[in-house]
């Protein structure tokens, strides 16, 4: 067996690095596809992962979908070249190139079909599509699985990770002393056409509140605007994570950080347009309590849960019992696809017939 995992976004080098490790110790071979990005490129070589360059994203939606006809072509010579047989990703490319291949494709997605209607039409041909549970409510075929996770879990569950105290070290910041961390978004992807966050008005509001309060890190997608340089997070995405995790509170654009925040114990709370709209935080928000989502029209009664929250005593050890409640219910992720993968397509079928084997794997 030999996999092929597509990368077309960073937070997909942290969601399958530990399956290849995992499927490496059971000699099984893995290769990277990545598309030319700084960040992309900088954690495959802190994971020393083995990659083959597709080339950059298009710019736009026209051009990336031009782009990604391309993309498909270079794939199956790829695919063939390297006699892969099994595609893993969130991709709508590798479904695809299963059809003109004798590889199987696994698609992992955890976006709601609504807000992805064209990606989602095309990942769903999969071999197997994979969603957290949250999405179960979805009509994708009869490929379709789900499991009791999120994307996040198979980087983040403590079976997989614990926060480097080096990142403090790297913020400058003493054991207990509070920061906050803040992310903004450039809303340039193709799902978030229409969309937006704070403005920048908005963005200043907030971080003049917050800096009495403690010490403020922006992450940026795109260049970070001159007003706000001196809040710059250090540019150190293999350590993303642990500057997230000794975070007092995460407040911000991301949907992805916004559940990572969440899956580690971190107060989060997140502005835009998409907010109370996708299922994944909403199950976060409502059944555990762990994130709260606000509309940019709603960005007061943001500031009111923060100083609301900020005045809880007991913050930090009650959004940690929040957390082992969400544990409590969710699997180690990278575990369960460790099974599937390496028993497809009888894993398929087993999830199938019985969805409880995957409470094997905590």
């Amino acid at each position: 067996m030999k996999i092929l995992f597509e990368i077309n976004h960073p937070g997909h080098i942290h969601l399958f690095h530990n399956l290849a490790m995992e499927l490496k110790k059971k000699n099984i071979d893995s290769l990277f596809l990545i598309k030319s990005e700084e960040v992309i490129e900088k954690l495959a070589g802190h994971y020393n992962l083995p990659v083959i360059r597709i080339g950059k994203k298009g710019k736009g939606l026209y051009q990336k979908y031009l782009w990604q006809f391309f993309f498909l072509l270079k794939t199956i010579w790829i695919v063939r070249k390297n006699k892969v047989t099994m595609g893993i990703g969130v991709s709508m490319n590798l479904p695809l190139v299963s059809k003109f291949s004798k590889m199987k494709s696994i698609g992992c997605d955890d976006d709601d079909m609504a807000v992805t209607p064209v990606f989602a039409k095309y990942a769903n041909k999969a071999s197997a599509i994979l969603t957290p549970s949250a999405l179960s409510h979805e009509q994708r075929g009869s490929n379709h699985i789900t499991y009791a996770g999120y994307h996040e879990l198979a980087y983040l569950h403590p079976n997989r990770f614990q926060p480097d105290v080096t990142a403090l070290k790297v913020l400058g910041v003493g054991q207990g002393e509070s920061y906050f961390m803040l992310r903004f978004n450039s809303f340039s992807a193709h799902h978030d056409i229409g969309h937006k966050g704070m403005s920048f008005e908005q963005k200043k509001e907030l971080i003049k509140e917050l800096k009495s309060k403690g010490r403020i890190f922006i992450s940026t997608e795109s260049e970070i605007d001159p007003e706000f340089a001196e809040f710059k997070l250090p540019d150190r995405p293999e350590l993303m994570h642990s500057f997230l995790a000794f975070a007092k509170m995460y407040v911000g654009e991301s949907q992805t950080i916004t559940s990572e925040a969440t899956v580690l114990g971190v107060p989060a709370l997140k502005c835009n347009t998409f907010a109370h709209r996708l299922s994944i935080p909403n199950e976060l928000e409502e059944r555990y309590g762990l994130c709260y989502s606000f509309l940019p029209e709603e960005f007061g009664k943001m500031l009111e849960k923060i100083d609301e929250l900020l005045a809880m005593p007991d913050l930090k050890s009650e959004w940690q019992k929040r957390r082992q409640k969400m544990l409590k219910d969710k699997i180690d992720v990278t575990a369960f696809l460790v099974w599937f993968v390496e028993n497809y397509p009888e894993s398929a079928s087993i999830m199938k017939t019985n969805p409880d084997y995957q409470y094997r794997f905590r």
